[in-house]
Formats: structure tokens, sequence, C-alpha cells
């Protein structure tokens, strides 16, 4: 059996995919270990992953207030590629599985030999195109970190995300693996209607207003409506009705089951799992210049749910969550991807292809891996 490092951030979305693959491959007897932030290892050994020190990384935490420099600083960090070398130092690992977004780390890789596979948690068309070609990639490159080079000395690119959505997934890279959104599925329960309402773990601008314009919108739903916060907003400091319950976190993949609508921020991994439960959205996007208006708009162009401004009413917003929490169209867009995300595992897919990784060769530094 292989052993295998994971490394991630602070970053909320991106973990559950790295986590959900790193727990196929110890299912499979692989020894699996994780270097991410400090703000992460509660958390990750919550999972039972062994985390090794964080000691050189720059400090960062997603309940902070980060403006984009401090992300770009984050993303370039070789300080968090130094833990990895470290931890690479004391315990050698066949291969590495990095986040696509740490090119810090993927330089320090490169540099070394070491062998690595880059996992994609978001759409390959938004992170080639406006992350790569915008403030974050000029920022790496102003850095001097050399973001194409990185992605090129990959031994493979694994895309957690389904094709049929993603715009770039008709005329994918010839070096990416569309491998399914890592998200898991239970049977729906049958019930009265209910709506999820659940923004991000990641603290945004303006996030508590817009938590509480929802409730307010809900409020005289015939729906039981639950409301999630995430770290970043004290349930206290927002007003439900009678009809809605809010809490700090509840794992969606027990409450999407009971569920027949979800109210998200368009992040990659609440809309693929509402979609794995045929669940339409509505998407208020939380950031301009981050993947959620392009998560949305393609759940919207598949007839799937709706896209809403962050600054929209309550009037607004009550009409368009009554209009998708009735029967319709939408109902059967959501199932008809829900089937395509369900035929596509992601974990075992991905799973599979750090598997081929290390069957053509990962051990030995400098020489490519051959594609299955």
């Amino acid at each position: 059996m292989a052993e295998i490092l994971f490394v991630t951030w602070d970053g909320g979305g991106n973990v559950p995919p790295a986590v959900g693959i790193a727990a196929e491959l110890r299912r499979r007897g692989h020894g699996v270990r994780f270097v991410g932030h400090a703000a992460q290892r509660a958390s990750l050994e919550a999972h039972g992953l062994d985390v090794e020190p964080s000691s050189h990384a720059r400090p960062f935490s997603g309940l902070d207030s980060n403006n984009p420099l401090t992300l770009v600083r984050t993303f370039a960090d070789r300080g968090l590629g130094r833990d990895v070398m470290d931890a690479l130092d004391r315990r050698p690992s066949d291969v590495v599985v990095v986040d696509c977004m740490l090119f810090g780390v993927m330089e320090a890789l490169r540099e070394r030999g070491t062998p690595y596979v880059v996992l994609e948690h978001l759409y390959d068309a938004y992170f080639r195109g406006p992350w790569m070609k915008g403030p974050m990639g000029l920022g790496m490159r102003l850095l001097r970190r050399r973001p194409a080079a990185s992605l090129a000395a990959a031994r493979d690119t694994v895309v957690a995300s389904l094709a049929a959505l993603d715009p770039a997934g008709s005329r994918p890279h010839s070096d990416v693996s569309y491998v399914g959104p890592v998200v898991t599925h239970s049977p729906h329960e049958e019930g009265a209607p209910a709506v999820l309402v659940s923004l991000s773990t990641f603290r945004f601008p303006g996030m508590a207003e817009c938590l509480q314009r929802l409730l307010d919108a809900t409020a005289g739903l015939d729906a039981r409506v639950v409301v999630t916060t995430g770290p970043a907003i004290d349930p206290a400091s927002l007003r439900p009705a009678a009809n809605q319950e809010v809490h700090r976190f509840v794992p969606h993949a027990d409450v999407m089951p009971q569920m027949s609508l979800v109210v998200g921020h368009g992040g990659h991994g609440t809309t693929m799992q509402a979609l794995a439960h045929d669940l339409p959205l509505v998407v208020m996007p939380m950031h301009p210049m981050l993947d959620q208006p392009m998560v949305g708009r393609s759940v919207e162009e598949a007839g799937a749910g709706r896209v809403v401004s962050k600054k929209a009413t309550v009037e607004e917003l009550a009409t368009v969550i009554a209009g998708l929490l009735a029967d319709g169209p939408h109902r059967e867009a959501a199932a008809r991807l829900g089937a395509a995300i369900r035929a596509m595992p992601g974990a075992t897919n991905a799973a599979d292809r750090v598997e081929a990784v290390l069957r053509n060769g990962a051990g030995a530094p400098g020489r490519p891996a051959a594609r299955p």
C-alpha cells in the first residue's frame, strides 16, 4: 500500500472533496495524512485524519475577513510548502494530492521533483479562466510563482465536478480528468415541504443581512425552513419565525433528504450536494469575483434553479422561492442532473486516478507518469 499526503487550506468548500477522496484511499488500505492551516487541525482530526504540524505557513482562517491580497499571499505561500517538505522528510510519501490554488506548495513540490496530483474542487472553466487570468493569477505571477509550469508538472489533475455543468466540460483540457463531484446521497424522505438555507462557512461581507432577508422572505411559507449559519455568523443574531429553525451547523448529507429546495450562495460543494438529491436551487452569490456567479448561471441555464442578487428585496426573494418550491420543470431538470452526479462517484473515481498515478511510476521523481 502507498503513502499519500494531502495539502489543503482553510477555505470551506475546498476541504470536503479532499477529505472524501482521502477517506476512500484510506478505505483501500493506503496511508493518508494532511498538511493544512493550523485552524483546520481540529476539524480534520475529527474525521480521524492524521494532521502534520503547520509551523511555517502564513496564519490564515476562513472565519476572518480576508482581503484579496491576503488570499494571494496565502495561495503563493512557500511557508506552507516548507511544512509539506518537512512532512515528507519525516515520512516520505509516494504521491502528494494538492489543492489547485496552492501554487506556493506546487512550486516547492515541482522544484524537488516530488510527484503530485492537483485537485480542482470547482469548475475548470472558472479556475483556468477568471481565477488564473484575473487578479489571483496575476498575484501569483507578481510573487514570482509559475502557475502554468506547476500545473503542467502535475502527474494528473482531477476535476471534482460534473462536465455537463462546467462550461469547460464540453472541451476539456487533455491534461484534466473529470471524476464527478465528491458528494454523498441518501434517498428522499417523504414529508412536508422544506427549504434549506445555507450560504457559506467562509466569512463574506453582508452575509448576516442576507440571511435575515432570506428568513423574512420564507417566514410566510407553508413549509419548514432550516437555516445554517456556519461558524462565521452567530445564530442568536438572527430573528427566525415560527416555521424556521436556525443552526450553526447541520450536516447537509443528513438534512437534504428531507428538503424540497435549497437556497445557497453558489458554492460548488453545496450546489452539487443539492443536485445529487434532485433538489432545485435558488443561488445568491456572495462574491462577484468567485466561482459562485458561474455556478449559479450553469444551474439556471440547465433549468434547475434561479440566480438572485445579493441585494434582492424580501418581496423578490419570496416570489422566487415560492415559485421553485412548487412543482414544475425545474424539478425534472434537477433530477436529471442528480442522476448524472450519482452515476459519477467522485471519491471513487478520484481515488482510481491517484492509484493510476501510483501504478505508473509516481515513486520515481522526475519520471512522467503514463496516463491510463
